[in-house]
């Protein structure tokens, strides 16, 4: 088989600094530092993980020039003073193990500077901005309010005089130099996101009319003079390069793409050796959080990298939900040089060794579902719902087991594959016991209204494939079996149960549970769904599963665009995570969807950053949203409720989905406990966790074996 990835693979020059390969890791701010900012066994484990994965170059995120001022978030890099530098080093050096370089991207928040807002810190800026409206806080569930990291008094600004700048510009040379001293290759210097250089740049923030204002090559000036005096410092063996926003999103005036290659332009004039293309966007608009530097589009980036690589002379980065196949093809066409992978590397920091070696396929992949950038928000450190390993390296590695032991476990979802491809790959011999006849559980449902999902079934499926996990399908784990297999222990991942809420009406027969909804979907028999389903219906998803459709959550999403036994009308009763993907779902294939619960505010189960996207999209798509609703009861042709204000409410109903219900259930780990087994619990069995809870209790467990 001819080789792919060549471009990937090829060796990259960024100045004096040559980097191996085409993949780096872009700078993100992942709170894994020590509380005073220092680089401890943590940040190390992260990185060092990063370059053991076969990466060509590790940015650390976020390094403060003037830490704790000008800081964003906790636990954050510093590199304000010398008493960083052995940190980093250690750092430096365990990457340098594994060939990889390593860049410190070096930072100032300015506006953004959230750390400054907590600790009563004025925050530096050009000029005093304009406000900017939008509904962020609208995204957060009350328990999140509470828990957000936003100032809970007024903001103090301070306009920087010329003495201000010149402190600034000394910041970051000094910075240069102790990266330098470090053992450091390469400094990226911030200046997008709405940091304090990125505040000069913007014609939206930067109102001054002084020689740092007014035209757009005064707002570059402080950008260019920082260039050269972190170029002076970091000394001719260190690469320099500047991150710079193509485009400001949903501001007016803000950086359009052509002040970007304009400024790239006045930077590689200045000495940088790279440009790395970002976005940014109106902070207080929710949706955009996913809409500019961490996309749910994917390549929504590229053009604009592509139009910068054309005007300079220097290589291109470019980050934003680019998948390995479509770097490749982007960087054969000239549109960019370096592939900067965030949210990727975090779910399988060995993507770049599996690329070299052929094997894509193997590839843990990002469902996007911005569990990761989410944590910021709440001044948590850095997690990734696909992989557990993530900022826990020491802790939940795979490791080889020292005495072999017999584990049986029972359920096939993601909670009991990933378990079982863990305990295999320590060694240990695994049975798999699933009750129906396919591998996947509830997430074979989520793979079908959400897409991504199906990326993380796959490759289980694929893992327990090539693994010696020996599968049992249409199996049911009894107590005589599990004699007769005589573990060593046992894990339950069975999953949790649905049990239909007491809503005055849920006995019509169009209303079906999440489990009917499911059967119906997947082709699976169901008892209850004879007197709701006419039999040609029936017969349809009977006929799916015996040609394999409805194995294929792919088919199922394409062959549900042209039917499904549904009316035109429909109410969802439940606004989490499962009942909103439901929600789109049908939108998208046409029917008038109504969603309505008791909760104050939809979107439970939804990562904070996922949710301020859906939630005004499904709007967009004509979703009637009502949360707050008491007294829902379903009747003939319709579904009432009355709303918070005591109003009453009715909408019509062709069907009635019910997505809530859903608890854990531990009775069949009881009933092995009370048996004998050493018995533990993985995924919604425990409670429902979702995808990251399941991954997470399966790592856990894996190691505690």
């Amino acid at each position: 088989m001819a080789a792919k990835f060549t471009n990937l693979l090829q060796p990259l020059r960024i100045g004096p600094m040559e980097v191996k390969n085409r993949m780096g890791v872009t700078a993100m701010g992942v709170s894994l530092a020590e509380e005073d900012g220092s680089c401890g066994d943590r940040i190390l484990a992260y990185h060092r993980e990063q370059a053991r994965g076969g990466v060509g170059l590790v940015t650390m995120g976020v390094t403060g020039v003037a830490f704790p001022v000008g800081g964003n978030q906790l636990r954050q890099i510093a590199i304000s003073d010398d008493k960083y530098i052995p940190g980093l080093r250690r750092v430096a050096d365990a990457v340098h193990e594994h060939g990889a370089k390593i860049a410190a991207q070096i930072h100032h928040g300015g506006l953004v500077s959230t750390i400054d807002m907590m600790e009563g810190r004025p925050l530096w800026c050009p000029s005093v901005p304009p406000a900017e409206e939008g509904d962020f806080m609208d995204g957060f569930l009350p328990e999140e309010a509470s828990q957000a990291l936003v100032p809970k008094g007024g903001v103090q600004l301070k306009v920087m005089d010329k003495a201000d700048i010149e402190q600034l510009v000394t910041w970051f040379a000094a910075a240069a130099r102790r990266a330098r001293e470090a053992g450091i290759d390469g400094l990226e210097i911030h200046a997008g996101h709405g940091y304090l250089i990125q505040s000069f740049l913007s014609p939206f923030t930067n109102r001054r009319e002084d020689e740092y204002g007014g035209t757009p090559e005064n707002r570059a000036r402080l950008l260019l003079e920082i260039i050269g005096a972190v170029r002076e410092a970091a000394g001719p063996a260190v690469a320099v390069w500047v991150k710079l926003d193509g485009v400001e999103h949903g501001r007016k005036p803000g950086i359009t793409i052509e002040d970007a290659i304009r400024n790239a332009k006045l930077a590689e004039n200045a000495g940088a050796h790279a440009i790395v293309t970002t976005a940014y966007h109106n902070s207080a608009n929710g949706i955009l959080h996913s809409g500019s530097h961490t996309p749910q589009v994917p390549g929504l980036n590229v053009g604009n990298a592509a139009a910068i690589k054309a005007a300079v002379n220097i290589p291109v980065f470019c980050s934003g939900r680019i998948e390995p196949e479509m770097a490749e093809r982007h960087i054969g066409d000239g549109k960019f040089d370096m592939l900067y992978m965030g949210r990727k590397m975090l779910a399988d920091p060995h993507l770049p060794r599996k690329i070299a070696e052929q094997r894509p396929e193997d590839i843990l992949p990002c469902i996007y579902c911005y569990t990761c950038i989410s944590q910021i928000y709440f001044a948590k450190s850095v997690k990734c719902a696909v992989n557990p390993e993530t900022a826990d390296e020491n802790e939940l590695q795979i490791r080889p087991a020292a005495t072999p032991k017999k584990v049986v476990v029972i359920g096939g979802g993601p909670g009991g594959m990933e378990s079982a491809r863990r305990l295999s790959a320590k060694g240990y011999k695994v049975t798999l016991l699933e009750q129906s006849d396919r591998l996947g559980g509830t997430l074979q449902f989520a793979s079908i209204a959400y897409e991504p999902n199906e990326r993380i079934l796959n490759w289980l499926k694929r893992q327990i494939a090539a693994s010696k996990v020996e599968v049992r399908l249409e199996t049911k784990a009894t107590v005589e079996l599990l004699r007769s297999l005589a573990p060593d222990e046992v894990v339950v991942a069975t999953g949790a149960i649905r049990t239909m809420p007491p809503i005055p009406g849920s006995d019509r027969k169009n209303v079906f549970s999440g489990d009917e909804m499911r059967a119906m979907v997947l082709g699976d028999d169901l008892p209850s769904l004879k007197g709701k389903v006419s039999w040609t219906s029936r017969m349809a998803s009977k006929a799916g599963a015996l040609t394999g459709v409805t194995k294929s959550p792919e088919l199922i999403r394409e062959a549900t665009k042209a039917w499904m036994p549904f009316g035109d009308e429909i109410v969802v009763i439940g606004g989490e995570l499962v009942g909103l993907e439901l929600a789109e779902f049908l939108a998208h294939r046409g029917r008038k969807v109504t969603v309505v619960d008791e909760a104050p505010k939809f979107g439970a189960g939804l990562q904070l950053v996922r949710r301020l996207r859906m939630l005004p999209e499904l709007k967009e798509l004509g979703v009637a949203l009502h949360p707050a609703a008491a007294a829902i009861a379903i009747g003939d042709g319709n579904v009432s409720w009355r709303d918070a204000a005591g109003v009453q409410h009715k909408a019509d109903a062709d069907q009635v989905i019910v997505a809530k219900g859903a608890k854990g259930d531990t009775s069949l780990a009881d009933t092995l406990t009370e048996a004998g087994f050493k018995v533990h619990v993985a995924g919604d069995a425990n409670g429902v966790g979702y995808i990251e809870g399941a991954m997470r209790s399966a790592a856990e467990i894996a190691v505690g074996i």
